[in-house]
């Protein structure tokens, strides 16, 4: 496998997903960004020298404060952000505990049905990890 070209920038995430406290239904979360305004997954750049996945699980807990255990590794995104190209890896995993308490970067986390997750994302493209979360856990 070839290195990536330095110049894009190197991110990860993770679809997070739990079962609802109420119903036992799958539940996705999303994470509200206030400085840009947007619905996403958990994600962000990775440290220099970071592991992807080490860096996916920590976004997630600074970004939502849930701890999670991964599952399957999910399509890659690319695409240009801030004029230039960037790479997000993304990941299953599963809400083990924790709990969200506000911060700088995430204001608002919604625990959302898959339907609800897919409508509420900004980004078209983050719609398609909803789906290949469900295939993975062999819902879809």
């Amino acid at each position: 496998m070839s290195s990536p070209d330095n110049s894009t920038v190197q991110a990860a995430g993770c679809v997070l997903w739990r079962r609802s406290p109420f119903d036992g239904e799958l539940e996705v979360c999303l994470v509200h960004r206030p400085k840009y305004d947007d619905w996403s997954h958990p994600k962000g750049k990775l440290k220099r020298g970071e592991d992807p996945l080490s860096g996916a699980l920590r976004e997630v807990a600074e970004e939502t404060g849930y701890r999670a255990a991964t599952g399957a590794e999910l399509p890659t995104m690319h695409y240009v952000a801030n004029e230039r190209p960037k790479q997000v890896r993304y990941w299953a995993a599963e809400a083990v505990d924790g709990a969200f308490t506000p911060n700088s970067e995430v204001d608002r986390i919604l625990w959302l049905s898959p339907t609800a997750a897919r409508n509420r994302l900004t980004q078209p493209r983050d719609r398609r990890l909803v789906d290949s979360l469900l295939a993975s856990l062999h819902l879809a």
